[in-house]
């Protein structure tokens, strides 16, 4: 069990009501004895410059968590940033689904105290890496906690490309593109795409076809050890976009080989106790209670 000591608190700066969060946990952190770090832009957003900072993409701080206010999007921002340094990380949902951000802005600082306390559970889980080689080199890399997307950008264009696995062929398709997925990023984007819900536990891979040009292209799920390669056709008159969590873009063009596969490092996400996957799908899938329990 992890002793909680030296605490950072990280947001997302573009909800306005962020501020009234970010001071409350300052507050309440302050008066249990806690170091409190805060975010550099969180800092300058809510005007304190008390606290001592920390920057994502320079940390030389000595954190034992970092406490997320914000939406899922502030998490997978967060998790890429911190996965180098094995940061666990805590999310106070001001989103919208909240997968990844469980702790309910009224249960804040009960349910902060209990993690601090011992009751948390640990989650871990794992992130992709993806480079783009142009002429046998590295031209453009990323991570993503969630999904690697290749899609045609602005374009409403099909684009080609050829998939392997492991060094396998497994086909060529004409789409819109294709999600690369862990577990953690099955319930966003790609289930939008059609692809299956997969626990976080599982060490998988999804990739999940965007409005392929046939009937018979269906989501694949694959071993989360596997090397997957596209090869963007070298026909195509565009020039796809990858996007890592819907986050940050590499531009590809057409005969480049994109290679993704799972990152050595994972991330741990801290849950309260009783924390329960299948009740969070229900909860924000709208998938039905038990029948005969009362609404």
């Amino acid at each position: 069990m992890t002793d909680f000591n030296r605490i950072a608190l990280a947001a997302n700066i573009e909800l306005p009501e962020i501020g009234e969060f970010i001071n409350r946990l300052i507050s309440f952190l302050s008066q249990g004895g806690y170091t409190v770090l805060l975010e550099a832009n969180t800092a300058r957003f809510t005007g304190n410059d008390e606290l001592p900072l920390f920057e994502y993409g320079k940390l030389d701080a000595d954190l034992d968590l970092v406490i997320v206010v914000g939406g899922d999007g502030s998490m997978l921002s967060a998790a890429r940033s911190l996965v180098q340094h094995n940061v666990p990380l805590l999310g106070v949902n001001r989103g919208r689904l909240g997968f990844l951000t469980d702790i309910l802005p009224q249960q804040m600082e009960e349910q902060v105290q209990r993690v601090l306390a011992g009751e948390y559970i640990i989650s871990s889980r794992f992130l992709l890496e993806v480079n783009i080689a142009r002429g046998g080199k590295i031209i453009g890399n990323g991570d993503a906690l969630n999904d690697v997307v290749l899609h045609p950008g602005k374009s409403v264009r099909m684009m080609e490309f050829e998939l392997y696995i492991d060094d396998q062929f497994v086909y060529s398709q004409r789409s819109d593109g294709l999600i690369v997925s862990t577990p953690t990023g099955s319930t966003a984007y790609a289930l939008s795409g059609g692809g299956p819900i997969m626990h976080p536990n599982l060490d998988a891979i999804g990739l999940v076809p965007m409005n392929p040009h046939t009937l018979s292209s269906r989501p694949i799920v694959v071993g989360g050890n596997s090397d997957i390669e596209i090869r963007v056709g070298s026909r195509n008159e565009l020039h796809p976009l990858v996007t890592c969590d819907g986050q940050t873009d590499l531009q590809s063009e057409p005969g480049d080989i994109i290679r993704i596969h799972k990152k050595a490092q994972p991330i741990q996400l801290i849950h309260p106790v009783g924390h329960n996957f299948y009740e969070t799908c229900r909860t924000k899938l709208g998938w039905g209670s038990r029948l005969g329990a009362s609404e």
